[in-house]
């Protein structure tokens, strides 16, 4: 039996659904369908230039037999380039979803405030804390899902597509396809959903609370402060000031807050085998990348994400703008 609080959030993250779809559903979903075009737009290309000016991809049989004679180092290769192809086909689409959770938290509470639409949701028995929390979800969970969903859909068919064109070159579709990983693939990039909640909570917190805050131009205020800071730290530091490392600034500060919401983050911030020369997927296992749960970095910007929001629901309840 839901209880009323739990009834309210579902109904409340779903007028976010309702209202913002064109961002959470519609945005992933024409991102994904736009990058299968291209593909087989070039696929396409490729066979008709290369039919044009005689150029052989691969006589009939040509590359099976190439296949046939490689080693399991070989074959693993292959696994990982066709893993790599379903990987690519989300690359577009968390992009796209890194823009939409940036722009929603920032515009959220400050267009209700602009258009009055906040008196009308103050007048039901509603919380400030439960609003924007649905707000919180929305964009931490709702959206990555959605664009998660599309990215392993998306991925499926880019495979099957690449599985197709090599077939007409002679391979056998289902020898390539027992090479990919798309259930190892799928699993990696529906686990890292809440690895992505966590670490987006220092940008998702300081956009809503700028959102929240702002008069007037949240988006200058979001990324001039942040900004206008950085440049004062490197200031201090050229000037033998205070012994301050903008460096450390820029990254865990700036960056932090202002690109946190975009996936993928984490893996650039968080994982020393991306900056030592590890350039294989093992980095995307999930074995791997939970290892993150183990950084205080991750877990201090969950603290000031959570104090973030506390702020943004603050302001929220008594920002007069009359």
């Amino acid at each position: 039996m839901k209880t009323p609080a739990l009834t309210n959030m579902y109904w409340l993250v779903k007028r976010e659904l309702w209202e913002h779809r064109g961002g959470f559903l519609w945005a992933p979903v024409i991102t994904g369908a736009i990058f299968l075009l291209l593909n087989i737009m070039g696929i396409v290309t490729a066979e008709v230039v290369g039919a044009r000016h005689g150029i052989s991809f691969g006589a009939s049989g040509d590359l099976q037999h190439v296949i046939s004679r490689m080693d399991a180092g070989d074959l693993s290769q292959v696994g990982t380039a066709l893993d790599v192809a379903m990987y690519s086909a989300s690359a577009l689409i968390f992009v796209v979803l890194g823009f939409v959770v940036f722009f929603y938290c920032l515009g959220t509470l400050y267009d209700e405030r602009r258009d009055r639409s906040i008196l009308f949701w103050k007048s039901l028995p509603l919380s400030d804390s439960s609003t924007v929390l649905s707000k919180v979800v929305s964009a931490t969970l709702v959206a990555p899902v959605v664009a998660t969903v599309a990215g392993i859909v998306a991925g499926i068919v880019q495979l099957l597509l690449l599985a197709l064109t090599l077939s007409f070159h002679g391979v056998h579709v289902w020898q390539l396809l027992a090479l990919a990983h798309p259930f190892r693939v799928t699993a990696n990039m529906l686990g890292h959903i809440p690895l992505y909640l966590l670490w987006a909570l220092p940008s998702v917190g300081w956009l809503m609370l700028c959102s929240a805050w702002a008069r007037t131009k949240p988006f200058l205020w979001a990324i001039a402060l942040p900004v206008a800071t950085g440049l004062l730290v490197t200031w201090f530091g050229i000037m033998g000031l205070f012994n301050l490392s903008a460096g450390w600034f820029w990254q865990n500060i700036v960056a932090r807050g202002l690109f946190s919401a975009f996936p993928g983050a984490s893996l650039v911030w968080a994982d020393d085998r991306i900056h030592t020369g590890e350039r294989n997927l093992d980095f995307m296992n999930l074995s791997n990348t939970y290892q993150l749960l183990g950084s205080v970095n991750l877990w201090i910007g969950v603290a000031v994400g959570a104090a973030l929001i506390a702020a943004a629901i603050w302001f929220r309840r008594w920002r007069d703008d009359s």
